[in-house]
């Protein structure tokens, strides 16, 4: 077991580290950690959570502790465990630490039925860094995210407290932004890909309705932009080329003609299908001829419509000369009334700034003393949490105790009580006493058997909370159970019946 002593470290600090090697495994190593406490058990808030596939119950919920004395050595306490913990094959007593070595053997609770070995068998080992870290167990993490959802609420409310404040200077550069856009950014065709400005009718569209908006909103638009709305207006009466307006005037003779053309050709070919319908398949000369002609409208139609093409580009190019020149005296006589505009923009803004950052301060101070309610409220939770967690581990235990058959380690199944008020299960107990025909507990003389359904209800509520791996193995144990009784119950019969059969024929 090993008596209280100094646990010797052989390499330096950082290069090797103490840890539990598994027995026949490369994975699933436990490291000690110098100066923390290592706590193991399945289940929750342990260091290192430990599940069994085979028995669930075979190690308790908080198993062992190990963690190191003043002197610097690590030791071992078996912490009130069910099936126990062994050092070197040999029991240890509850609540009482022992020292262990280098080399020593742990195994934490019994091997089971047709079993030689334990499922958890540790060896206590040094290493280096590099052999211990690619082979070790992932700890238990049980760290929550705080406040994570207050910081999302408190910034989702500064963003909204700025955006509602900063109304006027914001819609002040939005409109000067999109009157500069209207007025003068290029807009690209969809044919080439060209540059081309809208047409003077769409310019005088948009001016008027921007000048009507501005008229409704009132106080919350300067006059500024309607100064610049004449002056583009003066710009562009005086400003409009012949050139432009000729091209127009081309344009829509040549759409005219366009449309024309498609409507005989229409015309055309709705003749000819007329004609096919009524004239006999000899006489195809009539056909002949009014398809050429609708040849011959296909064909101007496709030269009007490259010449409408070309037309079209020297128009996009021609507006897109205009547009350029207005935006050049736009620059050079409307730059004083825009830096005025700019100007007194930039004051409201100053002002709307200085608002938000006093309210912002309130807001600050407001979520200060939220956020320091939140966290006592937190902690007060936690700790009747804590208590909550504390009291259903106990009763677990408890339960997990008190409701196990002792003969077959699993919950009780169609329990059985004995004259010396010891529950078994009922198959476990009959298995039993084909050997003996004495209490496996106490060892007093079994009299007499009493069925408890107390027991089974209290087991059965309890399975249903349990999980399904837990419900899963006890409905397989006791279909098991009654196939062998069946098989059994079986046999018998058979005997019984050859032994009928051979008395029948000895008399």
């Amino acid at each position: 077991m090993g008596d209280p002593g100094s646990l010797v470290t052989e390499g330096g600090a950082g290069e090797r580290s103490w840890c539990l090697r598994r027995v026949g495994m490369n994975a699933e190593w436990l490291l000690l950690e110098d100066g923390n406490e290592v706590t193991v058990g399945r289940g929750f808030g342990v260091t290192y959570q430990l599940v069994s596939k085979i028995c669930p119950l075979m190690i308790s919920r908080n198993h062992c502790i190990l963690k190191q004395n003043a002197e610097g050595q690590w030791t071992i306490m078996d912490n009130k465990s069910l099936n126990g913990v062994w050092l070197n094959r040999e029991r240890l007593e509850p609540l009482k630490v022992y020292s262990i070595h280098k080399g020593d053997h742990i195994q934490l609770g019994v091997p089971l039925e047709n079993k030689e070995n334990a499922e958890y068998e540790y060896e206590v080992t040094e290493e280096d860094w590099e052999r211990i870290y690619p082979c070790l167990s992932p700890k238990s993490d049980q760290m929550m995210e705080k406040n994570k959802g207050l910081r999302t609420k408190r910034k989702y409310n500064l963003d909204e407290l700025e955006g509602s404040g900063a109304e006027g200077p914001s819609n002040l550069k939005s409109k000067i932004s999109k009157l500069s856009c209207e007025l003068g950014q290029p807009v690209k065709s969809h044919g080439k890909g060209e540059v081309a400005s809208p047409p003077p009718e769409y310019l005088d569209t948009k001016l008027t309705s921007f000048e009507s908006s501005g008229k409704t909103t009132g106080a919350h638009v300067n006059p500024g932009p309607a100064k610049v709305i004449e002056l583009h207006r003066k710009k562009k009466k005086a400003s409009n080329p012949s050139a432009s307006q000729s091209n127009l005037e081309l344009f829509k003779i040549t759409m005219s003609r366009i449309l024309m053309l498609k409507t005989q050709m229409q015309e055309k070919q709705v003749a000819v299908l007329n004609v096919k319908k009524q004239t006999k398949k000899g006489s195809s000369k009539k056909i002949v001829k009014m398809e050429r002609e609708l040849q011959d409208l296909q064909s101007q139609l496709c030269a009007e419509q490259a010449q409408q093409q070309a037309r079209v580009e020297q128009l996009e190019k021609t507006i897109q000369e205009e547009q350029q020149h207005l935006q050049g005296l736009e620059k050079e006589e409307g730059e004083e009334d825009l830096k005025q505009q700019l100007a007194q923009a930039l004051q409201e803004y100053r002002t709307l700034m200085e608002e938000l950052n006093r309210s912002k301060k309130n807001f600050e101070a407001i979520i200060q003393a939220k956020d320091k309610e939140l966290e006592q409220t937190k902690e007060e939770k936690e700790k009747v949490q804590a208590q909550k967690e504390e009291v259903l581990s106990h009763m677990n235990d408890v339960l997990e105790n008190e409701l196990q058959c002792i003969i077959c380690s699993e919950y009780f199944v169609e329990a059985v009580t004995l004259n010396c008020a010891h529950s078994f299960c009922s198959y476990c107990i009959n298995e039993w006493m084909k050997r003996k025909v004495e209490c496996p507990i106490c060892r007093k003389d079994i009299k007499s058997k009493t069925r408890s359904l107390v027991l089974d209800n209290c087991i059965s509520k309890m399975v249903d909370n349990l999980n399904s791996e837990v419900k899963e193995r006890r409905v397989v144990l006791i279909r098991e159970r009654k196939v062998k009784l069946i098989y059994r119950e079986a046999w018998r019969a058979a005997i019984h019946r050859v032994a009928r059969s051979w008395t029948q024929l000895s008399d």
